[in-house]
């Protein structure tokens, strides 16, 4: 289990005042938090950060751009 005390959470500027926050945090050496500001009592999904790099690589290719 993570502790997010001390977690530095950063809110995407592509964030709305309509529900669409998603704020990360770098959580441990190797581990990133991704999560709901709106609802950050649901929890985060975390990621090694070969993991969130291989994700950010694809978003930036473009692979993912069929879900938004």
């Amino acid at each position: 289990m993570h502790d997010f005390s001390q977690a530095q959470w950063r809110i995407s500027s592509y964030s709305t005042a309509h529900g669409t926050c998603v704020e990360v945090a770098a959580v441990g050496d190797d581990a990133v938090a991704v999560r709901n500001s709106n609802s950050p009592e649901l929890g985060a999904v975390i990621f090694t950060r070969a993991e969130m790099k291989a994700w950010l690589l694809g978003v930036k290719d473009g692979e993912f751009d069929d879900l938004g």
